[in-house]
């Protein structure tokens, strides 16, 4: 069926995360942007549980003429297809990637009163009270669990893991003094920090946050560590190129604008290559780098 008058009536985002998650408050600014490009609305729609299956086998069992897509982090596509031993979609063959939308850079954080200020000395900490510091996460698998997963795979320190139902309730309670430390999005604690109600004691990418310049990488720490999130646009397998195209498009005549650059690094996040050959590339790559931090680690849902 010709497409040419793609869209004429509202998309539906379907994000299976939490409101107020790092995608999520990403993606807001960005589909209000692109529904003016397009001249549609773009309606974000939060369908959290199950790790996030429920809202991805919505994308993938949508009809696919780019009415429902899927604003997913890397959690959904390459941590969590691994964690169970069946889920019903395939993240490398289930949905049409339409592109990467930005970096998520996370950092280390912990209660301004935890004694350990350096990646270094948090090791250190862990060795000399095995089974003693715990840290929290978003649940089991979650993004904030896997880094701090590597992390312990690379140091062999025995630290202690958390899980919590989402990523919001955690950081509460590591600012209350509750759990002494996680790793998180920048973007959703970065007013903590400069509040000073968590003090940031580590960046997990590759290089520092312009952000926090003077915090440095856990690499320079642990040579070799990376950890970045990264989130994308998703539409259900078969989707026209057509379709893919014109949202590319409005991602790409939005991620240009100044503005939206200046907002975004503000936020914390990283810019990215953007399209579809960078979304398959990045989706492959991860989905097979998590599988191996996964079974190393000994990490299951089911």
């Amino acid at each position: 069926m010709a497409q040419s008058n793609y869209p004429n009536r509202t998309i539906q985002i379907t994000m299976p995360l939490q409101a107020g998650s790092g995608v999520d408050v990403l993606l807001r600014p960005i589909a209000q942007k692109m529904s003016e490009v397009l001249g549609q609305s773009l309606v974000i729609e939060n369908i959290t549980g199950g790790a996030g299956l429920i809202g991805a086998n919505k994308v993938a069992q949508a009809i696919p003429d780019g009415y429902v897509l899927g604003a997913f982090n890397d959690s959904i596509l390459n941590m969590v297809p691994n964690l169970y031993k069946k889920v019903d979609y395939d993240p490398l063959t289930s949905f049409t990637g339409i592109s990467p939308i930005a970096g998520i850079t996370f950092v280390l954080v912990a209660n301004p009163n935890f004694k350990p200020n350096t990646i270094k000395q948090i090791i250190e900490y862990a060795k000399a009270n095995p089974g003693k510091l715990d840290y929290a996460s978003g649940g089991n698998g979650s993004p904030q669990h896997i880094g701090m997963e590597m992390l312990r795979q690379m140091t062999g320190a025995p630290l202690v893991h958390i899980p919590y139902k989402g990523a919001a309730a955690p950081v509460t309670d590591v600012m209350a003094g509750q759990i002494p430390m996680m790793i998180s999005a920048l973007a959703v604690v970065l007013p903590q920090i400069k509040a000073g109600k968590l003090k940031a004691i580590a960046i997990t990418s590759s290089k520092r946050s312009q952000l926090l310049p003077d915090v440095p990488t856990v690499a320079e720490s642990v040579p070799g560590y990376e950890f970045m999130a990264w989130a994308s646009l998703v539409a259900p397998k078969g989707t026209s190129n057509e379709v893919v195209n014109k949202i590319n498009d409005a991602i790409t005549q939005v991620l240009k604008d100044p503005k939206v650059k200046e907002q975004m690094i503000a936020q914390g996040f990283e810019l990215v290559p953007t399209g579809q050959a960078a979304f398959n590339q990045a989706n492959k790559d991860g989905f097979y780098r998590m599988r191996k931090i996964i079974k190393d680690g000994g990490i299951s849902l089911d």
